[in-house]
């Protein structure tokens, strides 16, 4: 590329950082360097109910799909680095859901400067993504010099480890790439397979969400496999695990003031079982511009039955047992599991478990209820 496409390029990039992002970068675009290894994990079905994954592949393998053109994909990263936070009551959640949803800070910042270089004259009309569109975004992060990939399939950087959001804006110009630093790697280091609790690593850069904590307790709509349910512990909304034991996230500089805190964060875990009623700010209305939404009210509500089975307390003992009492089959079926695993020592419980099963009018909800109960010894 020439002069002009240098030139462009530092526009960009200076523009980019202008408006507050931590990192920014630039890559050709064209199929990302891992798209083997996004077929590969594919048909080995380690993408488990996540079935647009395989309806957009064609577009994630080449995203010029997406714009129908050539250019180049301008990545940009939002550090949201802060320490662990504890739900009152027990339970916990992961550090990037504590605050405000990453998706509208983001999206907007991404949004205010594709307008900015539209008005330079630098770029048509392009395409943002935030997270959830069709990009290998980690391949293109890489290629475009903001971190390399981990053995926990993490995006690392030298100052802000893996703790910290990717944004893309599609451009229908071709940019001077960024130069990519030397390459890193972890090393002989393997904490984050070590660590994890369900093994949901069964190779170096490859996660099988199907075991993976987060999946299920953000993405997956369903039952939590039982083998995973003490295994979740504490974990009410994703698993941080992987990142907290990574050496390289140790010293990111904590950007708590970025994201601020949501209310939904300060809730008590048992409030989770039960939607708002009767008060002033409705539950939808509640949680709204929280990373929270995502599991939805009934997927909160069973990943806290699930951990407050783990994590038994008097007070959850009566959540659980209203719940089971009410509420949707998946949330009764949780509960039910929560109240065998946390309280089977308590007198009484038994035969509540026995009652509930024998009143559960829902196929599925009864088939999980009779494995749990099988169990209870």
């Amino acid at each position: 590329m020439g002069r002009d496409a240098q030139k462009a390029a530092n526009i960009v990039l200076e523009a980019a950082h202008g408006l507050g992002f931590d990192l920014v970068g630039i890559a050709p675009l064209r199929p990302p360097r891992r798209a083997e290894a996004f077929r590969r994990w594919l048909a080995a079905g380690h993408h488990a109910g996540m079935d647009w994954l395989e309806r957009q592949s064609e577009r994630i393998l080449d995203p010029r799909r997406i714009l129908e053109s050539e250019g180049s994909i301008l990545v940009c990263g939002v550090s949201h680095a802060r320490a662990p936070l504890e739900i009152e009551g027990g339970g916990r959640i992961a550090r990037y859901a504590a605050g405000r949803d990453y998706h509208n800070l983001v999206g907007k910042k991404l949004g205010k400067l594709a307008r900015r270089l539209e008005a330079l004259g630098l770029a048509g009309r392009g395409r943002t993504i935030v997270d959830a569109g069709p990009l290998l975004e980690r391949s293109h992060a890489n290629e475009a010099g903001l971190g390399f990939e981990s053995r926990s399939a993490n995006l690392l950087h030298p100052t802000f480890g893996p703790w910290f959001f990717l944004g893309e804006l599609l451009l229908p110009i071709e940019l001077e790439p960024t130069p990519t630093p030397p390459a890193a790697s972890c090393g002989t280091c393997s904490a984050c397979i070590d660590a994890c609790p369900t093994d949901a690593i069964p190779e170096a850069g490859v996660i099988d969400a199907n075991r993976c904590l987060s999946y299920h307790t953000i993405e997956n709509r369903g039952t939590i496999p039982h083998e995973l349910r003490k295994k979740l512990g504490e974990w009410a909304f994703g698993c941080d695990v992987c990142s907290e034991v990574c050496p390289y996230g140790s010293a990111a500089p904590d950007t708590e003031a970025t994201f601020g805190l949501h209310r939904g964060a300060e809730t008590r875990l048992v409030d989770w079982l039960a939607p708002r009623k009767n008060t002033e700010v409705a539950d939808a209305e509640f949680w709204n511009g929280s990373p929270l939404t995502r599991a939805k009210r009934e997927g909160r509500a069973r990943n806290a039955a699930l951990v407050l089975g783990n994590r038994p307390t008097d007070e959850g003992h009566k959540a659980l047992t209203r719940a089971l009492e009410g509420d949707s089959p998946l949330v009764r079926a949780a509960a039910f599991w929560g109240l065998s695993n946390g309280h089977r020592d308590d007198r009484g419980v038994r035969e509540v478990l026995e009652r509930a099963l024998q009143r559960e009018e829902d196929s599925d909800a009864a088939a999980d209820m009779r494995t749990t109960l099988a169990h209870f010894g």
